[in-house]
């Protein structure tokens, strides 16, 4: 049995300035909601050798010290206390994480063919179940298990107060080149200056009616929300995290995590989600579609 979710509170829509500030649309202080998006196959990271049955699973749904990896993710959410709650962006009909059913997460059929499409699904089903347009949305990939609550707990504390939002990343510290293809190969045609370069890193944090008018606006090609913030002429905030906040998008990468995680004890993802058997929570399941 599902257990319910709030009733709609309120969709209206934020309103942005020219400064890029919103007006409040209510005198409710903003809450810190999570989006997970869930959707995407990841074909790209399985690595070699998997069975055939185990090919079927999506990239966060593999298994990276015992657990799904999206797991790992979601355990780094669950310690963050100033969440009101974490909507996990599935495919239509996709039941994976029933299994692993938790008070920390929820999931809703919301996945489209983009990930902006995901993402604007699970904005608008967080509106739906009584968020407000001026909260804030946290939006992290679901193959980043590297986040760390303290990280997430950085953003929050460096973006709540500002005016547009901002996003983890992590300065460039190698050279950066760029390159031509000819008859020899391809060879370097020039060294770029990265003293203002960044690697762009989830989560990222706006406000939910802003970024859905941003996404709205710019279309499904944008590659994350912090481009669909700029495309609209606003300049979201940096906020320094780690190189180990990387997305797992390689067979190379699952060994990388799995050696940061056992370097961790991958701890909190055990004693939230069930230990070395993956047993479920007793908590009930709040799988929405």
């Amino acid at each position: 049995m599902t257990e319910p979710l709030p009733l709609l509170l309120s969709t209206t829509a934020s309103v942005l300035n020219p400064q890029g500030t919103h007006r409040q649309p209510s005198t409710d202080a903003p809450r810190f909601w999570a989006v997970v998006p869930c959707a995407g196959t990841g074909s790209r990271a399985l690595p070699a050798g998997l069975s055939p049955s185990a090919k079927l699973l999506p990239k966060q749904y593999q298994l990276l010290a015992g657990q799904p990896l999206v797991l790992h993710t979601l355990a780094a959410f669950a310690a963050v206390s100033r969440l009101q709650g974490t909507l996990v962006a599935v495919a239509p009909g996709d039941h994976f994480l029933a299994a692993y059913a938790n008070r920390s997460f929820f999931t809703v059929g919301c996945g489209g063919p983009t990930r902006a499409d995901t993402v604007l699904g699970g904005l608008r089903a967080l509106l739906e179940r009584g968020a407000h347009a001026h909260d804030w949305a946290l939006v992290h990939d679901a193959a980043r298990c590297l986040v760390t609550s303290e990280q997430i707990d950085s953003l929050i504390d460096d973006c709540a107060g500002d005016g547009v939002g901002g996003l983890l990343a992590h300065k460039l510290a190698d050279t950066l080149k760029t390159a031509i293809a000819g008859p020899g190969g391809i060879r370097v045609a020039s060294t770029v200056d990265r003293s203002d370069k960044w690697l762009a890193q989830t989560p990222q944090m706006f406000r939910i009616g802003a970024l859905m008018e941003a996404i709205e606006q710019i279309g499904p090609a944008v590659t994350d929300e912090a481009s669909a913030m700029e495309a609209i002429g606003l300049h979201p905030r940096l906020v320094q995290a780690s190189a180990l906040n990387f997305k797992v998008t390689y067979p190379d990468d699952f060994v990388l995590a799995e050696a940061v995680l056992a370097q961790r004890a991958h701890g909190g993802t055990l004693d939230r989600f069930g230990g070395e058997r993956g047993i479920a929570s007793d908590a009930p399941a709040r799988t929405i579609f």
